[in-house]
């Protein structure tokens, strides 16, 4: 019996290497240890913002792996980058953090369906592709972070803290965002507006399909994979 032939990879790897999707993942991983150390100054908040901007920028050649559209990442990422770093020498200034929010949310959203898209993209399960199930996962987390951002902005003490009142800071909602998506529910920021419920109920519908559609399949190809070898390697009979 013949082996069931693979598709290659959509597009060669690029200046990442041929694991670009373990490259961003690390560097969200990154950002977020970094941050606690960095928000409280205007020279800590820049160097997050060059940081960020770094993510945005292997987020871009992580696409170019994938069969999505690279001009598209680089036309949303170009400008989030931009507004990265105004809203780190800005935090207070509202149109600052939603023309952010608006720009990086769509942006991350694309770069997560990429890292998805390369994922189905055949019957293989490469390491590459196990690492861009553990992107797209923190990068639908980032994005739904930043639209809290713009939430909060738009309609004003949409969230709520243990002890503290005022506008969430962006750690804050990206933290919400995780314990959101995972369906840990650990976090002590509470959406308390209803457009802030609405858009954490898509949050904690998109985690479960997340862990329903991409994780199962990628279980189901290892078994399927590892089945076929099994016969494969059966020795003939008669």
């Amino acid at each position: 019996m013949s082996r069931r032939s693979h598709s290659h990879d959509p597009r060669p790897g690029g200046v990442l290497g041929p694991r670009p999707s373990a490259v961003l993942l690390s560097v969200q991983l990154v950002v977020v240890l970094a941050y606690p150390f960095l928000e409280d100054s205007p020279a800590g908040r820049a160097v997050l913002g060059v940081i960020q901007m770094v993510a945005v920028g292997v987020a871009v050649a992580a696409v170019r792996r994938t069969p999505a559209l690279t001009w598209v990442a680089l036309t949303l990422g170009a400008p989030a980058a931009v507004f990265t770093v105004a809203e780190a020498l800005a935090t207070d200034t509202g149109w600052v953090i939603l023309t952010s929010a608006l720009l990086h949310a769509p942006f991350y959203f694309y770069v997560s369906y990429s890292m998805v898209r390369y994922v189905f993209h055949d019957d293989r399960v490469t390491r590459d592709e196990l690492y861009a199930t553990g992107a797209a996962f923190t990068v639908v987390a980032w994005g739904f972070a930043y639209v809290y951002a713009a939430v909060q902005v738009v309609w004003p003490d949409s969230f709520a803290g243990a002890g503290t009142e005022g506008a969430r800071s962006w750690f804050e909602l990206l933290y919400l965002s995780f314990s959101v998506l995972t369906s840990v529910g650990l976090s002590d920021v509470v959406p308390v507006g209803a457009h802030a419920r609405s858009l954490v109920a898509v949050e904690m519908v998109a985690g479960v399909l997340y862990v329903a559609l991409v994780v199962s399949r990628l279980v189901g190809l290892v078994v399927s994979r590892q089945a076929m070898k099994a016969v494969d390697d059966r020795p003939d009979e008669g």
